[in-house]
């Protein structure tokens, strides 16, 4: 460590090898006192880059209102002018947006079954239409992948894909579990080309 003395004729100060100052600082209070939001857990300094800036500001009106003057002004009504913070929303591959689905049509509704090949000898069965009958297609999937004994997933809007050939048993258990499909709407398509 050197000591180098200051321009102005005071006191000198330490620093260390890389030129930063070493030990208390002149004009500096000790101990250094550092407030944390209790809305955003951050230093009172970094609330504007939180998640909510606005009940930041608002903890610190009512419990610090010597520190509001220290935030930035992004939130205020000049700045953002209706500008809103766009927040991620959950979901992935298979959750589409409300607006994105289509509208249940009133024509007859069918449920279709097929049978389409998964490598060379293995198969994957195909249904269509169970949410024209207004079926959640989760539980449906769900259902029989415990009833099967086999993966079942929700791939498409209306489309569920069950490994394995169980096209058969299919035409039992639909009317079986849910009454509103009648046996007659079940059509199958027979097996899929590759």
């Amino acid at each position: 460590m050197a000591d180098v003395a200051p321009e102005d004729g005071g006191s000198a100060v330490k620093k260390d090898d890389g030129g930063l100052p070493v030990g208390p600082q002149p004009g500096v209070s000790y101990p250094i006192s550092v407030h944390y939001c209790k809305e955003c857990s951050l230093p009172v300094e970094y609330c504007d880059y939180g998640p909510h800036p606005e009940k930041c500001r608002k903890w610190l009106e009512t419990n610090l209102p010597e520190l509001v003057e220290t935030l930035a002004t992004s939130d205020t009504p000049e700045a953002g002018e209706g500008d809103e913070k766009k927040h991620q929303k959950r979901g992935g591959k298979g959750s589409k947006p409300a607006a994105t689905k289509k509208a249940p049509t009133k024509a007859p509704a069918n449920v279709t079954l097929q049978r389409a090949p998964r490598g060379k000898n293995k198969s994957v069965t195909v249904i269509k239409g169970l949410g024209a009958f207004d079926i959640d297609l989760k539980v449906a999937a769900k259902f029989f992948a415990s009833r099967f004994a086999c993966g079942s997933s929700v791939t498409g809007a209306d489309e569920i894909v069950i490994q394995g050939d169980v096209k058969d048993d299919l035409f039992d258990v639909i009317p079986e579990k849910w009454p509103v499909v009648d046996e007659d709407a079940i059509e199958d398509l027979g097996d899929q080309k590759r």
